[in-house]
Parts: C-alpha cells; structure tokens; sequence
C-alpha cells in the first residue's frame, strides 16, 4: 500500500473505514489479535460500507501461492497455541507473511515456556529473573534481514518487541518508528512504541508519518505523559471528525478524567460504557478504582461478581476483586489476588503498584519497595509506583531516599498536590525550610486535592516565629476548608482558630480575638483555651475601658504591624 493510500483526512471516513478492514484482515492473519480487535472497535464505531465500496483482497504473489498449504497448516497450529509445531512447518517457506508467522511463532513459543517455567515460583516477585531463551537467536536472524532490508512492517514491529525485551530501548524505538513508516495502520506498533517514550522532549524528537493514525497515538501519549488537557482536546476533535460512536475513546476519555482525579466524571463514562458494552472487560480496573476511592462497597461488589461470571482469569478481574478485598481491608487476600494478576501478565502495570499499596498496609516494607521497583520496570512513568518507594521510605525513616522518589513523583505529575506536600514534608525533616516552603504554597496554587497544605505552610512559618505569615496561612486554611462545603477529617480548623484568637489578642484586635475565641467553643480540643481567651479579652477591655470603635484606630509606632486583615469567620460559617 502507498503512504498516500494510507494517509487519510478525517473528512474522508469511507477511506478510513475502508484502511481499518484491510488492516484487520492482515494482522488476523498473522495472529496479531489485540492489533485487529483495536482497528475492529474503531471501525465498529464507522458507518457500514455498502457492497460495492468494500475493499479488495491483498495482492496474492507467487510466493504466497507457493507457501500457501504450509502456511494454513502453520496457522491452525499457531491458533491452538501450538507455536513450536507451527514454527516447524512454517521453516523454508520464502513469503513475508509465512516469515513473518514463522519468527512470530519462536518467539511466542519462547514466552510460553518462560511463562511455564514461573507458574510454580515462590511468588511474582521473582519473574523478572527468567528469560525467554529465543530472544537472541531472533535478534540475530532479525538484524540481518534488516541490514539487507528485507523486513516489511509488521516484521519490522516483531524485531522492535525482540529488542525491547532485550533492553536494547534506543534501537527498538528506531525499528518501532520504521515500523510505523512502513506500516502506519498497525496499532500494535504504536502501542509499543509508546511504551518507550518517557517525556515530552523525546515525543516531539520522534519522525512520525503523517497519518490519522497518529492522533489517536498522540491523545494516547498525552494521557501517559499526564498531559490531560491536550488529551482531552485530542479526543475531543476525534469525537467530532465522526469517532463519536467508538468505546476505545469513551474509555480513553474515562482513563484520562481518572488520571486528573475528577472521579465523578469518570464514573459516569465507566457506566456509560458498561450500558454500550456490558461484557467489557478492558480498563475494569481502572474502573474498580474509582469505586474504591469513592467507598462503593456495593458496585465495587457487584463488578468483581460480574466479571467472575465473564472471565475470571483475566488479569483485570484479578484486579477489581483485589481491590474489592482491600477496600474491605482483608490485604493478604487482596495481595493473592494481585499476584494472579502477575502470574497471568508479569507486565500488569496496574498489580504491581497495587500489590506494593497492600505490603505497605501489611508492614511488609521490603515487599513493597520490590513491587514498586518491578511497576518502574514495567513502566518508568507511573507515578504511583515512584511514591509509593516515597512512602515506604518515610516509613524506613530514610529522608533522602524519600526526596529522590518524590521528586521523580512531582517530576512526573507536576501540578499534583499531593506530590508537592510529600517534597515538602521531606524537605522539611531535612531542615531545609525555604524548599519546604515554596513546595507547601505551590501545592495550595494548583488546587490541594487534600487541604493540607496551608496547615503545614502555616505550622512551618509559626515554627520560624513568622506570625503575620503563620496567621495569614491559618486564615487562608479556615476560608479554604469552610467553602468546600464539607468538613474533612483531618481538618484542624481549632488549631487555626487558636493561633488567630492569640495572634489578634497581642495585636490589639480584641473583637476579631473573641470571635475567634467563640468559634474554638464548637470544638471540644480548644474549648478551654477558646474560653480562656474569652476571659483575658474582657479583663484587658475592663482595665484600659476603651469603646470597641478604637480598636480599629491608627496602630502605634510600638505595635506590631499588621499584614492580615481582619477574619470574616460569619461568612465562612460551616
């Protein structure tokens, strides 16, 4: 096929479609089915083409005809998972696609037989150390043949994967995007050449054909690079070029709202995709965890019963029945479950992150860094895995250690403020209180998912004897906390209502004192002290007997000056 063929404007959805069928057709010739199931979604989502607007067969050569029985009987093998049979009928037979399903079929051969030898290992945490022993001879068939040039796209992709799991990187992302060139419509190559972009500066270095294909990558690498909003954008202007109708993008869309924590719009499109495509089950994990976090003991059941009932050795219903267990913190059970997840798919991003969140629960310090480090292995992006070897070494009490793993955190989800308190937190035990600082206030600048920030900010400055800035932050606190709407936990509203009861009584402010001191009455910790400061402001207004218009009278040049305005706490009244 011509690049000029491939390469489509979205306006032309009849040549898009058209592309999706004969691409579906040769990917499930040569066994590669998530590749075909993908391009099978997408043109699902398509209008249907009538008859005569149905693309032609591809070219059949002399060679094909000639490998043709070899190649049916190799096929039906290769289907039955019979890989080395298939690879031994297939071995001699000069056509691309029987090469192609000849290479294919060592090297699955290859990955069973690794995966057979780790079924009875003593746990997940042991997988990385066994290899699939045909890589290297597939290495070097491969490289020769494409030092002469002989490879075509799809077995350009299979050297790439070769080289991937050799961790050859740089060269696999090389052959990966001279696989995309020579075949732009293969998803699978996309796929795992996103796998090996790590930031922004190394997506724009990359040569890429200019296909529509290639804005569904892009909206793909945003969402992995945390780049919510050109997603979201990307998938947005995808939706309208007539995708409307597509679950991959609905369920994209849902991953990305997760990603950026608006659960609740990301709970919608999950259920949203569970009426278009009820026997789903990619990206139900993704799903249970909106459920945990949200609490939903009740769907997060009725998920994992469901998914039992549709397949229950499949790596995401290992996935939401763990988190199920969790949420009912049985861990040890929830953890079993996770290493199923892992011993039907070592590269499971998802259940080694979650498995390492479980050990942490259980106090199993050292299982957790070994899980957080094999998801790092598995993907150098995810965050989660970077903080949680964070966590884990505050627990080990290990400040320095702690610093490194946010920082790669925060690197990785700039504008989360969870990570920014974390830095903030380390850097703080570390003595260094100007970072601490800046870390705390640039937390409370993007949105602090768990107002926590302005308590700390405002704890350091106190710690320092900064008391304007103390009070300012306290104030910023209570005003933060009471326009949410809803009272939080952790919320230490009494402990800013203190220190702004004293800070206004040595300034003088005895109005804006005792409405402090009232407000510490509603709170059982601080109702001595609130009523104590009660008591000390109408001794000091019984003894200089000064109306209360004076207290807002020009301050003398021996009283403090006063950077905070005075608290309006009637109008954050929760």
């Amino acid at each position: 096929m011509k690049m000029a063929a491939l390469c489509s404007e979205f306006g032309d959805l009849v040549q898009i479609k058209k592309q999706l069928i004969s691409v579906i057709l040769l990917c499930k010739e040569r066994g590669l089915l998530h590749s075909a199931k993908w391009a099978s979604e997408l043109a699902f989502a398509l209008d249907p083409l009538p008859k005569d607007e149905l693309p032609p067969q591809p070219a059949f050569t002399e060679e094909d005809a000639q490998d043709l029985d070899a190649l049916t009987l190799a096929k039906s093998y290769f289907d039955l998972k019979e890989y080395d049979r298939a690879a031994y009928f297939l071995k001699g037979c000069c056509s691309k696609k029987a090469y192609f399903l000849y290479m294919y079929s060592r090297y699955l051969s290859g990955e069973k037989k690794k995966d057979d030898e780790t079924v009875d290992s003593l746990g997940p945490l042991e997988k990385g150390q066994v290899r699939n022993e045909a890589l290297r001879e597939l290495r070097v068939e491969l490289s020769k043949k494409h030092t002469a040039g002989e490879l075509d796209g799809f077995t350009l992709y299979l050297y790439g994967v070769v080289l991937r799991k050799l961790d050859l990187l740089k060269e696999a992302v090389d052959v990966f995007v001279e696989a995309i060139h020579a075949l732009p419509l293969h998803w699978g190559a996309w796929l795992e050449l996103s796998n090996l972009v790590t930031n922004t500066e190394m997506l724009k270095s990359l040569s890429l054909p200019d296909c529509w294909i290639r804005d569904f990558f892009m909206a793909h690498m945003y969402t992995e690079l945390q780049m919510i909003k050109e997603a979201l954008q990307k998938y947005q202007n995808l939706i309208e070029a007539g995708f409307s109708k597509s679950t991959y993008i609905i369920s994209q869309i849902a991953v990305a709202y997760h990603n950026i924590r608006d659960i609740d719009q990301a709970l919608a499109l999950f259920y949203e995709l569970r009426d278009q495509d009820p026997f789903r089950i990619d990206n139900m994990d993704t799903f249970s965890n909106l459920l945990y976090v949200k609490g939903m003991k009740p769907e997060l059941s009725y998920l994992a019963h469901n998914l039992v009932e549709i397949d229950k050795y499949r790596v995401e219903t290992c996935c939401v029945i763990g988190n199920y267990y969790s949420l009912r913190s049985q861990h040890e059970k929830a953890a079993l479950y996770f290493q199923r997840a892992l011993k039907l798919n070592p590269r499971c991003l998802g259940a080694w992150t979650l498995m390492g969140h479980e050990y942490m629960e259980m106090k199993n310090t050292s299982a957790a860094i070994q899980a957080y480090r094999h998801a790092i292995e598995v993907n150098k992006r995810d965050y989660r895995a970077w903080y949680g070897l964070g966590q884990t070494y505050e627990i080990l009490k290990m400040p320095f250690y702690c610093l490194y793993y946010y920082r790669k955190a925060h690197q990785l989800r700039p504008n989360d403020s969870r990570m920014l308190v974390a830095l903030g937190e380390s850097y703080e035990r570390l003595s260094q209180q100007v970072e601490a600082k800046k870390c705390y206030w640039r937390a409370y600048s993007v949105g602090d998912v768990e107002k926590m920030a302005l308590l700390k900010l405002a704890k350091l400055h106190e710690q320092l004897n900064e008391s304007d800035d103390a009070a300012q932050c306290y104030m910023l606190y209570i005003q933060d906390i009471f326009s949410c709407g809803e009272q939080l936990e952790h919320a230490e509203v009494s402990t800013a209502l203190r220190y702004l009861g004293q800070y206004y009584f040595k300034n003088k402010l005895y109005d804006e004192a005792s409405l402090c001191a009232q407000r510490c009455c509603d709170y059982n910790d601080a109702r001595e002290e609130g009523k104590a400061l009660l008591r000390q402001i109408s001794q000091v207004r019984d003894q200089i007997e000064t109306p209360s218009a004076e207290l807002f009278a020009p301050l003398s040049n021996n009283t403090p000056v006063r950077r905070v305005s005075p608290l309006n706490l009637i109008s954050f009244t929760p």
